[in-house]
C-alpha cells in the first residue's frame, strides 16, 4: 500500500513526457487484451457455445409417470443410430434389393463412419449405416398390440380396416392393416420393444358416437382402460407406446392425455417444429401418401415443358402469397381450383413440383412429385420431413422459405440442367420409400416407418420408491 502510494505521489511531482505516459497504460491494457483472448479462444475449445453438436444418439429425456399409484421416474435413452448427417462415398448394394446407388458429387469435407471423407449429397445420410440397422430391425424388432376383438364396440375404430385403404389420409389405415400382418408382431408382451395403441384418428372423427368433439375424451378413456389393465403402460408412463395419425385433428387429440402426447411415440403426418405437442426427436413424420394404381412410364424421358406446377386450394396466407406472386406466370403454372387436364399429367410435364403448406404443414404432394418424377419443391417452415433422420432431402429436392416465394424462379432458374439431372436421378431413388404395398416390399413406407419407430426403441432405467 505504501508502494503504491510512492507511485502515485512521484508521478503527481514529476510531468512525464506524452510518449513515455502512453507506454506506461499500453503495458497493461495489451495484457489485459492478451489475457481476455486467451479465455475466449479456452471457452470456445471446451464449451458448446461456440459449435453446433449434432444430436446425441442416445438422447435423455426425464419423464415421469402419473398414471400409477406408484410415483416413480426413469430415464428413457432414445436409440438412434442413424441419425448422423453423413453419407458414405463407397457404393453399396443394398440388402435384399439387387441395385446399387451410386454416390454422387462430393461438397464438403465431411466425415463418415468409417473416418473418411465422404459424398456430402448422398441420398442417406450415412447408408452404411442404415443397411446394418436395417437387416437388424427386421431380424429383431417386435411390437404388442393390445387386442381388441371384432364384437368389440369400437372394432371399426381398432382393428385394421378390411378393404385397401386409399385417400388422402390412406397412410394411417395402410400402416396398421400391413403391420397387424408382419412378423413384426408378437403375442408375448414381454418381447416387445415398442406396444401399438391402434385407435384410428380417421374413423373415429367419422363415428357419430365419437366424431371430432369426441376424441379427446374417448383417447383419455381408453389410455385410462389400458393402463387398469395392463402392467406395460404404467412402468413407463407411456414412454414404449407409439400410436399412428395422419388427419390433422389428431395433434389435438391428446389434448386430455397428456402422457400420450409428452411421453409416447407421435407417428403423426402433421410433423411441425412449431407446434407444441410435437417433439422431433421422440416422435415422427408419417409420409402422407394417396396411393397411385398405375405406374408412371418414361420418367425420365418426359417432356417437362413446365418450370414448376401447383394446384389446390386456397386455405393458407403461403398459398395466397404464392397466387399474389405468380397467378399468371408462364413458367411456374399456380393453379387454385378444379383442373382442366388430368392431375398425373401435369406432374409428368414439369420439371419441379410445388409443395405449398396449406392448413398443415403436410400434403400428399411430395410423395405425388417424388412417384410421378418431378423434383419436390417444399414451403413449408418447421416441417420436420419424413424419414429425416434417414434421407438426406437436400440430394433429391429443393426447401424455399415462405419469405423467398418472390424469388422462387429466380432460385429455380439458377438450378444448372447438371444439377437438376441429378436432383431428378435421385428423385427415382428415393420414390420407392414413399410407397405402400399390402404385401410390404423392401425399404417401401411401411418397413421405413418401422424403421423409424425402430430408432425410437427405448432402454429404460427405473428407479422407485414403491414399484
Amino acid at each position: 500500500m505504501a508502494y503504491s502510494s510512492l507511485v502515485l505521489y512521484y508521478l503527481s511531482q514529476r510531468r512525464v513526457p506524452g510518449r513515455s505516459f502512453r507506454h506506461f497504460f499500453f503495458i497493461p491494457t495489451s495484457l489485459a487484451l492478451v489475457t481476455s483472448l486467451l479465455i475466449l479462444f479456452y471457452i470456445s475449445t471446451t464449451s458448446n457455445l461456440f459449435s453446433h453438436h449434432h444430436p446425441n444418439p442416445k438422447t435423455p429425456l426425464q419423464i415421469n409417470s402419473s398414471s400409477s399409484s406408484s410415483t416413480f421416474s426413469f430415464t428413457i435413452l432414445r436409440h438412434k443410430t442413424s441419425s448422423t448427417p453423413f453419407a458414405i462415398e463407397a457404393p453399396l448394394t443394398e440388402d435384399g434389393g439387387g441395385q446399387r446407388i451410386e454416390s454422387q458429387r462430393s461438397l464438403g469435407p465431411q466425415l463418415g463412419s468409417d473416418g473418411n471423407h465422404v459424398n456430402n449429397n448422398e441420398v442417406f445420410h450415412d447408408r452404411h449405416i442404415f443397411l446394418e440397422d436395417y437387416k437388424e430391425m427386421k431380424r429383431s424388432f417386435k411390437i404388442y398390440v393390445y387386442p381388441h376383438r371384432q364384437d368389440d364396440s369400437f372394432a371399426n375404430a381398432l382393428l385394421p380396416v378390411d378393404s385397401e385403404p386409399g385417400g388422402n389420409y390412406a397412410s394411417e389405415s395402410f400402416f396398421k392393416k400391413v403391420l397387424m400382418k408382419s412378423h413384426f408382431i408378437t403375442n408375448d408382451p414381454t418381447k416387445a420393444d415398442l406396444f401399438f395403441l391402434p385407435f384410428s384418428i380417421a374413423r373415429l372423427r367419422h363415428d357419430p358416437r365419437v366424431g371430432v368433439g369426441g376424441i379427446q375424451d374417448f383417447i383419455r378413456d381408453y389410455i385410462f382402460n389400458v393402463s387398469q389393465k395392463y402392467q406395460y403402460w404404467n412402468r413407463t408412463g407411456g414412454a414404449d407406446h407409439f400410436y399412428v395419425a395422419c388427419h390433422s385433428i389428431g395433434r389435438s387429440a391428446m389434448e386430455k392425455a397428456s402422457e400420450v402426447k409428452f411421453n409416447a411415440i407421435q407417428v403423426v403426418c402433421s410433423s411441425s417444429y412449431f407446434l407444441p405437442g410435437y417433439i422431433p426427436h421422440k416422435d415422427a413424420c408419417l409420409p402422407q401418401i394417396w396411393p397411385r394404381k398405375e405406374e408412371p412410364h418414361d420418367l425420365l424421358s418426359s417432356n417437362r415443358t413446365k418450370l414448376a406446377f401447383f394446384a389446390g386450394g386456397i386455405n393458407s396466407p403461403v398459398r395466397e402469397k404464392l397466387l399474389q406472386v405468380w397467378r399468371n406466370d408462364s413458367e411456374i403454372f399456380a393453379h387454385f381450383g378444379r383442373l382442366t387436364t388430368p392431375y398425373a399429367d401435369e406432374l409428368l410435364g414439369s420439371k419441379f413440383c410445388l409443395h405449398v403448406k396449406g392448413f398443415e404443414v403436410n400434403t400428399a404432394r411430395i410423395a405425388d412429385s417424388l412417384y410421378y418424377g418431378c423434383v419436390p419443391v417444399i414451403i413449408a417452415n418447421y416441417y420436420d420431413l419424413p424419414f429425416a433422420d434417414i434421407l438426406n432431402w437436400k440430394s433429391f429436392s429443393v426447401i424455399v422459405a415462405t419469405l423467398d416465394i418472390p424469388l422462387l424462379k429466380k432460385i429455380l432458374k439458377g438450378i444448372s440442367s447438371e444439377e437438376y439431372t441429378w436432383l431428378q436421378s435421385n428423385v427415382l431413388k428415393v420414390r420407392k420409400h414413399f410407397q405402400w404395398h399390402l404385401s410390404p416390399i423392401d425399404y417401401d413406407a411401411f418397413y421405413m416407418v418401422m424403421y423409424e419407430l425402430w430408432l425410437r426403441r427405448s432402454f429404460l432405467t427405473v428407479t422407485s420408491s414403491n414399484f
